[in-house]
């Protein structure tokens, strides 16, 4: 069964790749990529096609985002059903610029950890980067030059009792540009979380160095980037109980980096080697992530102790 399911998307994939070029040529609002993935620890394959449109309606814009995957391995469940990652429309009136549907909607400055991901509430840092699922939302946005307002209803649907980011709530954020200053401020009020406020700000220090700081609650991250002329950057950024590391060299077709996340309470290390080559056709990244530390450590307990990845992407 599984074979059969897999053989299926493998089908689909394909025959969205050799789509006519005139087709293609006359439409400039679709798009798509077809990704392979093979993991190591579990072992599993796994094919992926994601697919973009774009329309307007009159003074309607309609945006959709669709996935289709299927797996093979131990522990793959099979195909798995179509979803749609964003479906939403999207127009303007008295001023303000209004969305209905399902969107992603990310804030805040964080790479590692981000305190004021009030909408979205995305899992950072997975193995192997996947497309996200936004949620169902009203949103009204306000922008110029400097200044940017927004205002969202998300899960407006969803059960009184739901939890994290499946809870209904309303957020907000206010976004200005001061000289070399990105100021952030944020507010949300869930249905079972109550209300909070949260602020962040970027700062951009010189061309090579950038400067970042996020708050809410008793959630703070502070971080920042640095890129020499030899395009190698280093990113440092801190939040309760951990320290996270990245460095990346961007060099012609390839990207090496090496991020570590510390945690200082038990000394466990959680540690990601990569490389990603961009073609002209085809992208392929490489990965693997092991643990260390003491086996007191949280990080030693967790299932898998090293991991790997190898994923094309053909976008088209």
């Amino acid at each position: 069964m599984r074979q059969s399911a897999f053989t299926v998307v493998c089908a689909v994939s394909v025959l969205a790749a050799l789509a006519p070029p005139a087709a293609h040529a006359d439409s400039t609002d679709f798009s798509g990529q077809i990704h392979a993935y093979h993991t190591m620890q579990p072992s599993s394959n796994t094919l992926q096609a994601e697919l973009l449109g774009n329309t307007t309606l009159g003074t309607v814009n309609l945006h959709a985002g669709a996935t289709m995957q299927a797996q093979q391995g131990d522990e793959a469940p099979g195909i798995t059903p179509s979803r749609f990652n964003e479906a939403y429309a999207q127009g303007s009136a008295v001023g303000w610029l209004w969305s209905a549907g399902k969107r992603v909607v990310a804030w805040d400055v964080g790479y590692g950890f981000r305190p004021n991901d009030m909408v979205q509430q995305e899992v950072r840092r997975t193995l192997v980067p996947e497309p996200l699922e936004g949620r169902p939302l009203l949103m009204a946005e306000r922008f110029d030059a400097d200044t940017a307002w927004s205002v969202v209803w998300v899960n407006p649907t969803q059960q009184a009792f739901a939890t994290g980011a499946q809870e209904a709530a309303l957020a907000a954020r206010a976004y200005w540009h001061s000289g070399a200053v990105d100021w952030h401020v944020f507010a949300r009020q869930g249905e079972r979380s109550g209300a909070s406020l949260g602020m962040a700000a970027s700062w951009v220090a010189s061309d090579a160095l950038e400067l970042h700081a996020s708050v809410r609650g008793d959630q703070q991250l502070v971080g920042g980037t640095w890129t020499n002329t030899q395009q190698i950057s280093l990113l440092v950024e801190a939040w309760p109980k951990n320290v996270y590391a990245r460095v990346s060299w961007q060099h012609e077709r390839w990207q090496p980096a090496l991020d570590v996340l510390y945690m200082p309470a038990d000394q466990g290390v959680l540690a990601t080697a990569s490389v990603v080559w961009t073609g002209e056709r085809i992208n392929i990244a490489m990965g693997l992530r092991a643990t260390a530390g003491p086996d007191s450590a949280v990080v030693r307990h967790m299932s898998y102790q090293r991991q790997g990845y190898v994923v094309a992407s053909w976008p088209f």
